[in-house]
């Protein structure tokens, strides 16, 4: 069966699914599933400080984070609410963020804002390069992941296709839900923190320094009840 793109809301344009979701659900499950995460947004931060940059400004502890590695962080607003939830990887020049669409905007003008003397640089590279979720052994943040140039797409799509069958988006989300992974604006609100999301330990490093927010996860993980709990 050909395509079904979403029809609606940010995923719009992108496969849903190729008329058996469940098969594809299960092709990921065994590692020979692959999708195509071009309507993503990618927000591209190079300079030398930019690794000890990000680590004071996120949830995450990146300021040691190994060439090649996936990992996913948030940025919090100054009362611990997630205002940006993000996957990166740096390659030893560049640290590459990948979020939601409609996100990218607002999150290059906070990073610009940040920079004051340091040496880095933040851009929208959303149309130089994609991301698609590689065949293989699902990880703890729903990769693996493949950093792909635009120019070099469909080359990657057709050799992915060799060896694996793609799937969509709907496949994707149900191993998500089903790993607790939560989506910021489909699964949280506003007010959410993360004390109620799951990601402590995960996208939140709880034995790092101090970043925007902190105070909150610290003093509701201290009481041992957040407000709220995804279920």
């Amino acid at each position: 069966m050909s395509a079904v793109l979403v029809e609606d809301g940010p995923d719009k344009g992108a496969i849903w699914h190729f008329g058996e979701p469940v098969k594809e659900q299960r092709a990921l499950e065994a590692g020979t599933g692959w999708a195509d995460l071009s309507h993503t947004e990618i927000v591209a931060v190079s300079g030398v400080d930019r690794l000890k940059w990000l680590h004071d400004l996120t949830t995450q502890y990146l300021s040691e984070l190994p060439v090649g590695q996936w990992i996913d962080a948030m940025i919090l607003d100054p009362r611990g609410h997630v205002e940006y939830q993000f996957n990166l990887v740096d390659d030893g020049e560049t640290t590459w963020l990948v979020l939601d669409p409609g996100y990218s905007a607002t999150l290059i003008e906070y990073l610009t804002k940040m920079k004051f003397m340091l040496r880095v640089d933040v851009r929208d590279a959303s149309q130089e390069y994609s991301v698609l979720r590689a065949p293989g052994a699902a990880d703890s943040i729903g990769g693996p992941y493949a950093l792909v140039p635009r120019a070099e797409l469909e080359e990657m799509k057709a050799l992915f296709n060799t060896t694996a069958t793609q799937v969509g988006t709907w496949a994707l989300d149900a191993i998500r839900v089903a790993a607790g992974r939560p989506r910021i604006g489909f699964d949280t609100d506003a007010k959410s923190i993360p004390n109620e999301l799951g990601v402590l330990n995960g996208a939140v490093h709880m034995n790092k320094g101090c970043y925007r927010g902190q105070e909150t996860v610290a003093k509701v993980f201290n009481l041992g009840n957040p407000p709220r709990r995804l279920v």
